[in-house]
Protein backbone atom coordinates (compact mmCIF):
# COMPACT_ATOMS: atom_id res chain seq x y z
CA UNK A 1 0.00 0.00 0.00
CA UNK A 2 2.89 2.36 0.74
CA UNK A 3 4.29 1.70 -2.73
CA UNK A 4 1.03 2.75 -4.38
CA UNK A 5 0.83 5.86 -2.21
CA UNK A 6 4.42 6.74 -3.07
CA UNK A 7 3.75 6.56 -6.80
CA UNK A 8 0.49 8.51 -6.51
CA UNK A 9 2.08 11.31 -4.50
CA UNK A 10 5.08 11.39 -6.84
CA UNK A 11 2.76 11.67 -9.85
CA UNK A 12 0.81 14.63 -8.50
CA UNK A 13 4.01 16.37 -7.36
CA UNK A 14 5.52 15.96 -10.82
CA UNK A 15 2.36 17.08 -12.59
CA UNK A 16 2.17 20.15 -10.35
CA UNK A 17 5.78 20.98 -11.18
CA UNK A 18 5.25 20.55 -14.91
CA UNK A 19 1.97 22.48 -14.75
CA UNK A 20 3.81 25.48 -13.30
CA UNK A 21 5.85 25.66 -16.51
CA UNK A 22 2.71 25.17 -18.60
CA UNK A 23 0.97 27.97 -16.69
CA UNK A 24 3.93 30.29 -17.20
CA UNK A 25 4.46 29.62 -20.91
CA UNK A 26 0.97 28.79 -22.12
CA UNK A 27 -1.30 30.66 -19.73
CA UNK A 28 0.71 33.84 -19.22
CA UNK A 29 1.32 33.39 -15.49
CA UNK A 30 4.19 35.17 -13.79
CA UNK A 31 7.65 33.53 -13.89
CA UNK A 32 7.34 33.24 -10.10
CA UNK A 33 5.32 30.09 -10.80
CA UNK A 34 8.61 28.44 -11.79
CA UNK A 35 10.10 28.43 -8.28
CA UNK A 36 7.53 26.14 -6.65
CA UNK A 37 7.46 24.17 -9.90
CA UNK A 38 11.18 23.47 -9.74
CA UNK A 39 10.96 22.54 -6.07
CA UNK A 40 8.09 20.23 -6.87
CA UNK A 41 10.13 18.46 -9.55
CA UNK A 42 13.04 17.99 -7.16
CA UNK A 43 10.63 16.51 -4.61
CA UNK A 44 9.27 14.19 -7.29
CA UNK A 45 12.72 12.85 -8.17
CA UNK A 46 13.54 12.33 -4.49
CA UNK A 47 10.28 10.49 -3.85
CA UNK A 48 10.94 7.98 -6.63
CA UNK A 49 14.15 6.92 -4.91
CA UNK A 50 11.95 5.30 -2.25
CA UNK A 51 10.35 2.92 -4.75
CA UNK A 52 10.42 -0.77 -3.87
CA UNK A 53 11.56 -1.58 -7.43
CA UNK A 54 14.97 -3.20 -7.67
CA UNK A 55 16.33 -0.70 -10.22
CA UNK A 56 15.69 2.82 -11.45
CA UNK A 57 14.42 1.82 -14.89
CA UNK A 58 11.79 -0.48 -13.43
CA UNK A 59 10.75 2.19 -10.92
CA UNK A 60 10.28 4.69 -13.74
CA UNK A 61 8.34 2.19 -15.86
CA UNK A 62 5.96 1.42 -12.99
CA UNK A 63 5.60 5.12 -12.32
CA UNK A 64 4.67 5.74 -15.96
CA UNK A 65 1.39 3.85 -15.62
CA UNK A 66 0.47 5.72 -12.46
CA UNK A 67 1.45 9.02 -14.08
CA UNK A 68 -0.96 8.49 -16.96
CA UNK A 69 -3.91 7.93 -14.63
CA UNK A 70 -2.89 10.86 -12.43
CA UNK A 71 -2.60 13.11 -15.50
CA UNK A 72 -6.22 12.51 -16.41
CA UNK A 73 -7.29 13.05 -12.79
CA UNK A 74 -5.38 16.35 -12.80
CA UNK A 75 -6.92 17.37 -16.12
CA UNK A 76 -10.40 16.73 -14.75
CA UNK A 77 -9.88 18.27 -11.29
CA UNK A 78 -7.73 21.28 -12.19
CA UNK A 79 -8.50 22.02 -15.83
CA UNK A 80 -12.10 20.86 -15.93
CA UNK A 81 -11.53 18.45 -18.85
CA UNK A 82 -13.27 15.15 -18.22
CA UNK A 83 -11.54 12.05 -19.63
CA UNK A 84 -13.45 10.28 -22.38
CA UNK A 85 -13.95 6.52 -22.64
CA UNK A 86 -10.70 6.04 -24.58
CA UNK A 87 -8.75 7.94 -21.95
CA UNK A 88 -10.21 5.69 -19.26
CA UNK A 89 -9.64 2.45 -21.19
CA UNK A 90 -6.07 3.42 -22.05
CA UNK A 91 -5.41 4.42 -18.44
CA UNK A 92 -6.68 1.10 -17.12
CA UNK A 93 -4.45 -0.77 -19.56
CA UNK A 94 -1.43 1.29 -18.49
CA UNK A 95 -2.18 0.79 -14.80
CA UNK A 96 -2.56 -2.96 -15.30
CA UNK A 97 0.79 -2.98 -17.07
CA UNK A 98 2.43 -1.06 -14.24
CA UNK A 99 0.98 -3.54 -11.75
CA UNK A 100 2.32 -6.43 -13.78
CA UNK A 101 5.78 -4.88 -13.75
CA UNK A 102 5.62 -4.18 -10.02
CA UNK A 103 4.10 -7.45 -8.81
CA UNK A 104 5.19 -9.90 -11.50
CA UNK A 105 7.30 -12.82 -10.33
CA UNK A 106 11.02 -12.31 -10.87
CA UNK A 107 13.67 -14.89 -11.46
CA UNK A 108 17.03 -14.28 -9.86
Amino acid sequence: MMTAALYIVAAFVEIAGCFSFWAWLRMGRTPLWLLPGCLSLVLFAWLLTFSSADNAGRAYAIYGGVYIVASFCWSWAVEGIRPDQWDVIGSVICLLGAGLILFGPRTA
